[in-house]
């Protein structure tokens, strides 16, 4: 089974997440233009009307600025929490969308894709992250979070690829010209996950699966490409998994596209011990 991942655009001008089976096409945030999603998708072959869902994690503009255009126009559905809803209803242009409710920690399904929204700390009303599955593929999602916690650990574990914040290092932050309020919310546990938090974390829950991981929502003001890839790659080093690989994800261009090649590890293995046998 093939599952298909490109980093649209992530940072805080905008955030969009592509995902797709050989069947159902989905995108997690639409922070982007309308037009600007639509050349972007083209850039990678895909047409705008084979996508089958928008999933929105929170109601910050960064994650929800083209959903309106995109559904109206091309009656893209749009799935949120009751949270989420609510937030954004304050907003007149978003008020008459017709949303698709799910329920954060309950899966869902678009298409042969299975959504399972959970929750994870961030300064909005209920955010949350994806895990995105076909079969036995999966890909996590956590763009904006302030700190791991188990539920985020849990649900991450077995991912065969993984998008995940890297927003800052934390002597830029320190070092930054910015209000000590905005740093310290920034840094606080509803805030965004630094270079070294994120690295730690991927390197807890790097299981064999694992494959694949972007790092996403860099500050252009805090963070540098070369800290974040040279951080995680050091921490997936520690205990042993040099070998996923790790991209950057860009605010102004797409990241490189990502294809599951069908092979389970899981189901490898236990074939050639079965062929061993024989």
């Amino acid at each position: 089974m093939s599952l298909r991942v490109c980093v649209l655009a992530s940072g805080s001008s905008g955030n969009c997440t592509y995902v797709a089976s050989r069947t159902t096409a989905l995108l997690i945030d639409a922070g982007l233009s309308a037009r600007e999603t639509t050349r972007r998708l083209a850039e990678i072959d895909v047409d705008v009307s084979s996508v089958g869902g928008i999933c929105i994690s929170h109601e910050h503009n960064d994650h929800i600025q083209g959903i309106r255009v995109l559904h109206n126009k091309h009656a893209i559905p749009v799935y949120a929490n009751t949270g989420t809803i609510e937030g954004l209803r304050r907003d007149p242009k978003l008020a008459g969308l017709p949303w698709q409710v799910f329920s954060t920690g309950y899966s869902f399904q678009v298409g042969n894709l299975t959504v399972e929204p959970f929750s994870v700390p961030h300064d909005a009303y209920d955010p949350v992250g994806f895990v995105i599955s076909c079969d036995h593929v999966c890909v996590g999602i956590v763009t904006d979070i302030g700190m791991v916690t188990n539920v985020v650990r849990e649900r991450l574990r077995n991912c065969h690829a993984v998008v995940l914040e890297a927003n800052h290092d934390e002597n830029m932050l320190k070092d930054a010209p910015r209000p000590w309020y905005l740093k310290q919310r920034i840094s606080g546990r509803q805030g965004h996950l630094s270079n070294r938090h994120a690295a730690e974390f991927l390197a807890e829950i790097a299981s064999p699966l694992l494959e694949k991981v972007f790092l996403a929502h860099l500050s252009n003001q805090c963070n540098t490409g070369e800290l974040a890839l040279s951080e995680t790659h050091a921490g997936l080093a520690r205990t042993g998994r040099s070998g996923v690989s790790v991209s950057l994800t860009f605010p102004d261009h797409i990241s490189e596209l990502w294809e599951y090649d069908g092979i389970d590890p899981q189901l490898e293995t236990t074939t050639v011990s079965e062929r061993a046998k024989s």
